[in-house]
């Protein structure tokens, strides 16, 4: 076989006599029907492209390693986080949230970051961004906001008013947007931003007994953002910056490397801490739930193929081990079905399959059949359970941890409504150097907005986060401040 390896052939493995004319009638044609090689290649070709992520289409990713450097088995019966100096094979995707695939590295937006781990319990997929919070905290929202942060569907630009309009009407929002707006909201590449699953999740060791947890990577490179001005130079120049800055470092040996740590939490504490601890759009203060080091994550090996390995990596908070369960986070459990549904529409049925999202623990279970379903489909073996003939069964001791629930059944909000205060610590911990450039860039974000009644609005919830916040930003827009704010 090995003779034949620089062959062309067609896709079904058939030599290929000519691959630079088609087969005409005569030297001026027509094209006959009969040139299938012809017809293959450009059929192909119209189906090369799977659609775009609706939200972070723009994306690169790595491989590397997780590996333990602290116990933490009193929390998580998870393998692989069970001994100190473990290894864990994994793949990781970073992205921009709101642009296309073809748009800039460089803008001002979220990045997502996104971790697979290979563990032999199934995989573990940690999907978060390079910020503790987002913009809303309920998952019927999500839809709404993305739209915002798309084209006009007339116009197909760009549009403040609708992004403004929404936020001024989601005050939870003001927290991300601080985030957003402040220096950090364009890293200077993926190497350099923090990373975190945002989302409170669940931790239970082998006594059953669990912990309220939170992730946070944190980048060994540093801290390092773009100045908006350099990053517009660079999203001109080259809009690939981030993409290929990741290539190359992991390609010359500068291996980047993030601390991973948590915050615990104990369970009863759910019900008294100031803030309702499920609600993503705020956080735990670290003097009252300290980090604690868990492990580093190593990306050491770039893919071979963008389109196997990044395009078609499916990432879900919903795909979990033995050891890590959910919350009753909204956005989460709204999160739990979309994201796996969107790989299915995306990808196909079978994206598990898929060698870039293929576990290396064995797969037993009774899915069969679908669009591109290439292994041996089970087989003749058992497809129905339960049965008779010895096919695999259910293990009890991996249930997920019961917790308690109540209320009616009803449309209801968190019963916590202080969007102020996390917003305006934050704003307050910051320079006047750094307050400065929040203003001018929250400034020049709202001034295409074509409604005062919007950026009044807007004002408001900056003045209740922070007096000085807020009048600072109705000077900057040459608007007085709302009513009732003095």
């Amino acid at each position: 076989m090995s003779e034949n390896k620089n062959r062309l052939t067609t896709s079904w493995g058939a030599p290929v006599g000519d691959n630079q004319n088609s087969i005409t009638a005569g030297s001026r044609g027509p094209t006959l029907i009969q040139d299938v090689h012809l017809l293959e290649k450009l059929a192909h070709f119209n189906r090369e492209r799977v659609p775009e992520r609706v939200v972070h289409a723009k994306g690169a990713g790595a491989h590397g390693y997780f590996e333990v450097t602290r116990d933490v088995t009193k929390y998580t019966k998870a393998k692989f986080l069970s001994e100190v100096g473990k290894r864990t094979p994994l793949f990781v995707r970073f992205s921009t949230v709101a642009g296309e695939s073809g748009s800039a590295d460089t803008v001002r937006d979220p990045r997502g970051f996104a971790v697979k781990f290979y563990t032999e319990d199934g995989n573990y997929d940690l999907v978060g961004n390079n910020t503790p919070v987002f913009f809303i905290r309920d998952a019927i929202k999500f839809p709404d906001f993305i739209h915002t942060q798309k084209r006009h569907p007339q116009t197909h630009l760009k549009n403040p008013n609708a992004i403004w309009d929404f936020w001024s009407l989601s005050p939870e929002s003001l927290h991300q947007v601080t985030i957003l707006m402040s220096d950090r909201g364009i890293p200077a590449t993926y190497r350099h931003m923090h990373g975190f699953g945002s989302h409170t999740f669940k931790w239970v060791n082998a006594e059953g007994q669990g912990v309220w947890v939170k992730y946070h990577f944190k980048t060994e490179q540093g801290i390092k953002n773009l100045a908006p001005d350099v990053a517009a130079q660079i999203a001109g120049e080259n809009p690939d910056y981030h993409t290929e800055d990741l290539f190359n470092a992991i390609e010359k040996g500068d291996y980047p490397a993030w601390k991973l740590c948590v915050q615990i939490m104990p369970l009863e504490d759910a019900e008294t801490y100031r803030f309702d601890p499920f609600d993503v759009t705020k956080v735990w203060s670290q003097k009252d739930y300290p980090l604690i080091e868990v492990g580093r994550m190593v990306l050491d090996r770039n893919p071979e193929n963008y389109f196997a390995e990044v395009e078609q990596a499916t990432f879900s908070p919903g795909t979990l081990v033995p050891g890590i369960d959910v919350s009753p986070d909204k956005m989460l459990q709204g999160r739990l079905f979309a994201y796996h549904d969107a790989h299915r529409y995306r990808v196909g049925a079978n994206h598990q399959a898929l060698p870039i999202n293929r576990p290396r623990s064995e797969v037993n279970n009774y899915q069969r059949d679908g669009q591109m379903r290439f292994d041996s489909n089970g087989g003749g073996s058992v497809y129905y359970e339960p049965n008779s003939y010895g096919g695999p069964k259910e293990t009890p001791e991996n249930k997920q941890a019961a917790y308690a629930v109540s209320g009616n059944a009803d449309s209801t909000a968190y019963d916590r409504d202080d969007h102020y205060t996390q917003p305006g610590d934050l704003y307050r911990l910051l320079s006047e150097e750094e307050r400065t450039r929040l203003v001018h860039t929250i400034v020049e974000a709202m001034k295409p907005v074509e409604k005062d009644e919007i950026k009044l609005r807007q004002i408001g919830h900056f003045y209740k986060a922070d007096a000085e916040y807020g009048r600072r930003l109705a000077e900057g827009l040459g608007l007085p401040l709302p009513e009732g704010t003095e």
